[in-house]
């Protein structure tokens, strides 16, 4: 196909950057600016503010994405996919820059490179579910092309026709449900940190304890019972089930594996299919591997129903040059008398 295919959604004008109000003050203009230019459709004027940014920046990836998008708008594809290649291998840890790659790749029919591409993004984050939705696009058109060439190999077939005809409809642009394909929604002035945002180049920090930055609110029921001596009440339920928490991001920021990978379940489901071994070798290569973590836990919940609890916060996470900001979800079951994650989720 030669033309931008339907059923992708339309390439953002702005990435989320929740952590640009983690950042200083100077940079965080840089970004508003820029940003604001893109939004009121003075992209000449939002590229030269880029140039000059990256001029004395380089590797700043917030500017660098904000710079791919600019050069999608004003039609400067190729350099738009240059752009976000170039992220993907400097940043490979990020899986936005893998899912706009893809979207500029499935804008030229290229639908077997959106493909890798998006299966990289949600290798990333496993719970990235643009990416899955995305993927889902990729693998639908892939499969039109795969029957019509079933087709021209073999007119008589009757059973390829009426799949070709079921993805016809899909993709058309009456087609109920249509919707085209998606990169990271919100601008930096209101950003909700649905999903991870980029990293912003920040010199390396010394471990910190986890601190909410606000008192911690706990979810429990409008009313409780009296309970016999020595018996947990939901409050108290409640109250262990973030202590639990605060003590895995604790353990965490301070890189105590030990502790840290002691926080989950023998229930805990890996993300991304992986074997429990090989989630906790992936996890003690990316923490080791870090020369300072800090994690922050900001307007954190619990709720409690009986010995299971689930816990939502948002998350600001920063290691060496790497800041990522997102709301997280954690299921936790009671096993004795500690409460065990069993599983996590981004972006919930």
């Amino acid at each position: 196909m030669k033309h931008t295919p339907h059923v992708f959604r339309s390439f953002v004008k702005l990435l989320a950057l929740a952590l640009i109000l983690s950042m200083s003050v100077a940079h965080a203009d840089d970004y508003a600016d820029v940003s604001q230019l893109m939004r009121v459709g003075k992209l000449v004027e939002a590229m030269a503010k880029a140039d000059q940014y990256l001029a004395a920046k380089p590797r700043d990836p917030q500017m660098r994405f904000l710079k791919g998008v600019m050069q999608r708008d004003t039609g400067k594809t190729l350099e738009a996919i240059v752009t976000f290649t170039k992220l993907t291998e400097d940043f490979p840890e990020l899986p936005e820059p893998y899912n706009n790659l893809a979207v500029l790749y499935a804008g030229q029919s290229q639908f077997d490179k959106a493909r890798v591409a998006l299966e990289m993004a949600i290798r990333t984050n496993p719970s990235y579910a643009t990416a899955h939705e995305n993927l889902g696009d990729v693998y639908a058109k892939l499969a039109s092309q795969a029957y019509n060439k079933a087709l021209q190999l073999d007119g008589s077939n009757a059973a390829v026709a009426p799949k070709l005809a079921l993805i016809r409809e899909l993709f058309s642009p009456a087609g109920k449900g249509q919707h085209p394909l998606a990169f990271a929604p919100a601008s930096p002035a209101t950003a909700t940190a649905t999903k991870p945002s980029l990293p912003a180049s920040a010199p390396a920090m010394a471990p910190v304890a986890v601190a909410p930055s606000a008192p911690v609110a706990k979810t429990t029921p409008a009313m409780v019972t009296a309970a016999p001596p020595g018996a947990t009440t939901a409050s108290d339920a409640a109250s262990e089930a973030e202590a639990a928490v605060l003590t895995w991001a604790k353990a965490w920021a301070s890189k105590d594996l030990a502790a840290y990978l002691g926080a989950y379940g023998k229930a805990f489901t890996p993300p991304g299919g992986l074997s429990r071994r090989a989630w906790e070798d992936e996890r003690r290569k990316r923490i080791a591997g870090k020369s300072s973590i800090q994690v922050k836990l900001h307007k954190l919940t619990v709720s409690v129903d009986g010995s299971k609890a689930i816990a939502r916060f948002r998350q600001d996470y920063r290691a060496d040059a790497l800041v990522v900001s997102s709301r997280k979800t954690l299921e936790l079951t009671k096993s004795g008398d500690r409460w065990l994650i069993v599983r996590e989720s981004t972006g919930a």
